[in-house]
């Protein structure tokens, strides 16, 4: 079969090594980890528009190498083929191989943050993306070039992180290795993190069933296929993803 995987780049190593071993022809599209920080209708939008542009050219499905991630997804369309999502609320549920896997262990260790190659390597957002990132702290949305403009480079990076850092909300660090990383330069760096941020730090082994799966089959429970003329719809229970009809 002939498929079209639009992938968020956090996947770049995983989604590689899997669509390198699969015995379907997997054409690959990565989109910026940096989406994640823009308004979700922009997020949608983008992943929106790589789905409409395979309209017309063979493919038997299209597959998401995304979550919900904060409703990023939600309403995204299925035009004339099938689009294939994962029932996840985030990348972690992947990199970890279940929603089960990843729920008990978020619940045992509450301000995780974790990070894996892709996280490491992709961490930053384009420049010209900057200007659309509503960071939004406990207060008003902040808006990164709006620091800069007032308080300088060095200030704004610093006061970024005061208002909008990981470091306000977390404190331990979680490297997840999936096996595909060629030397110990993403954990050193995930310890150097933590460290650094006065986080405690671990390790959980990841864990490639999802993602294997999304590429391969089977696309059971754990997976929501939108059939052409379907939508995404949050169903704000242990499913995550379901689908309906586009709101008008």
């Amino acid at each position: 079969m002939r498929f079209h995987l639009i992938s968020c780049e956090v996947f770049y190593r995983e989604i590689c090594h899997v669509v390198a071993r699969s015995r379907h022809e997997v054409d690959v599209r990565f989109l910026s980890k940096g989406l994640h920080n823009l308004a979700g209708p922009i997020m949608r939008q983008r992943i929106q528009d790589g789905i409409d542009a395979v309209e017309g050219r063979g493919y038997d499905a299209v597959l998401m190498g995304y979550g919900l991630c904060g409703h990023g997804l939600a309403g995204i369309q299925a035009r004339s083929v099938p689009v294939v999502l994962p029932r996840a609320h985030d990348c972690i549920t992947l990199l970890l191989g279940s929603r089960k896997r990843y729920a008990e262990y978020a619940l045992a260790n509450p301000g995780t943050y974790f990070l894996s190659s892709g996280w490491i390597e992709r961490i930053g957002l384009p420049d010209s993306e900057w200007q659309l990132t509503p960071l939004l702290s406990t207060g008003p949305a902040v808006v990164y070039d709006d620091l800069v403009a007032k308080y300088g480079e060095d200030n704004a990076k610093f006061l970024w992180m005061e208002l909008c850092g990981p470091s306000k909300y977390y404190t331990n660090i979680v490297f997840i290795p999936m096996g595909v990383e060629p030397t110990e330069q993403f954990r050193r760096r995930a310890q150097d993190r933590a460290e650094t941020r006065g986080m405690a730090y671990a390790e959980i082994k990841g864990d490639m069933t999802l993602l294997e799966r999304l590429v391969n089959g089977p696309w059971d429970d754990d997976f929501q296929v939108l059939r052409p003329g379907e939508a995404v719809r949050p169903t704000y229970d242990d499913a995550i993803i379901g689908a309906g009809t586009p709101e008008q």
